[in-house]
């Protein structure tokens, strides 16, 4: 058999997992040469590069200025836990999941708090009815599906009169799609996602309505020194202002406010998604001229900009078992592994088999042009291992 031809381009940069993601543009260690290392994160220059991660937290973000950010242990997950433990049980709660960490969300609520929750799920690929949700009451979702590439496409669900708090899993969207938080109580995210930072850290936003539940109302349910935000009923306002409730790592801080800087650099916010939207149009424009690749959102307005995961449809393939349609798509990932074009680009282990490509501001445009035909070749050359094992 004819040895299929190779494309001529690489990929510069064959980093597109989808946690932790691509380094921005130009990193090196040298970037952290000034981290604090060896200090205390509680001296005067722990805390001030603590300060200085949350306002520029802020200024790229732009947070509004009477909401809190503070900076928690656990990524992402800590930051949702933290803000489930302590705000919920008040009224009940409308949980929504398309995608396994929203599944996961739902299932902390529903067997470990134990509280008055109702399901809104839908397949992946697809949104549950956002208009069938009770803003009276809280309200737990993800506004990007990181495991199968779906999102909200606004915050229009969210009515501006809402009497229960409205609680946002953000972690593969903020940075790179508009946030609305007008609309938004309580929003998380990691540093490891669209600013290629490093894991263990998790971003805690509260809107004031959000701080005053806090003050207010006190679980059932006894609270983890890691999750506790007051103190005689009020907020623990340090936490806000750099005083983490445990030690962070300071190379870490260094490396999120390399990306920070880098973000504030190149243009902010708009410039962060423009880069986001520009990866992922490449991909949906490769797709959309194919006939065995397929995006798993269904909707175009709901389409990931950031972790794009891919069905492969091919007829010979969709005739194929569950397990055998996993393994060619498994065969496709490995060969680009092993040919260092993509590293870790296949489907999560609890979504439908396929790819997932990150798509988010650190990764260069160029890159995932270049990516594209070895994605064809990748096909092509798994289609030719199935006909002769069919042979």
């Amino acid at each position: 058999m004819t040895e299929l031809a190779k494309p001529a381009l690489r990929p510069a940069n064959p980093h597109f997992s989808s946690g932790p993601c691509s380094k921005r543009p130009g990193w090196s260690l040298e970037a952290l040469s000034d981290a604090a290392l060896g200090r205390s994160h509680r001296a005067k220059i722990g805390k001030t590069k603590l300060q200085q991660a949350i306002d520029l937290t802020r200024e790229v973000l732009n947070v509004p200025a009477d909401y809190r950010i503070g900076i928690v242990p656990a990524s992402d997950t800590g930051a949702v836990e933290m803000a489930l433990w302590s705000l919920l049980g008040e009224r009940g709660v409308d949980m929504l999941a398309w995608e396994s960490f929203g599944a996961g969300w739902v299932t902390d609520v529903i067997k470990q708090l134990k509280i008055d929750a109702r399901k809104f799920e839908a397949p992946y690929g697809e949104l549950p009815d956002l208009f069938a949700v009770d803003f009276d009451r809280d309200v737990v979702f993800t506004w990007n599906g990181t495991t199968s590439g779906v999102r909200v496409p606004n915050a229009d669900f969210i009515p501006a009169d809402r009497k229960g708090l409205t609680i946002c899993d953000a972690t593969s969207a903020a940075f790179a799609q508009d946030l609305d938080f007008a609309k938004l109580d309580v929003v998380t995210f990691s540093w490891q996602k669209v600013l290629g930072g490093e894991g263990g850290h998790g971003m805690l936003i509260l809107s004031p309505r959000a701080v005053e539940r806090l003050e207010s109302y006190t679980p059932a349910w006894p609270m983890p020194k890691i999750f506790r935000m007051t103190k005689g009923g009020k907020l623990i306002e340090g936490i806000f202002k750099g005083e983490t409730i445990n030690t962070p790592s300071m190379l870490c801080v260094e490396d999120y406010l390399d990306a920070l800087l880098w973000a504030k650099q190149i243009g902010g916010l708009k410039a962060l998604m423009a880069r986001a939207d520009a990866n992922a149009k490449v991909i949906f424009d490769f797709a959309a001229k194919t006939d065995w690749l397929a995006n798993l959102a269904k909707v175009e307005a709901t389409r990931s900009n950031t972790s794009v995961c891919l069905t492969i449809v091919d007829k010979d393939v969709a005739a194929l078992d569950n397990d055998a349609q996993a393994a060619f798509a498994k065969g496709m990932v490995s060969a680009l592994d092993k040919e260092g074009i993509a590293f870790d680009i296949g489907a999560y282990r609890d979504a439908p088999s396929g790819l997932r490509i990150w798509a988010g501001a650190t990764v260069e445009t160029s890159d995932m042009e270049a990516l594209m035909p070895w994605l064809a070749w990748a096909f092509e050359a798994q289609k030719a291992t199935l006909a002769k094992a069919a042979a």
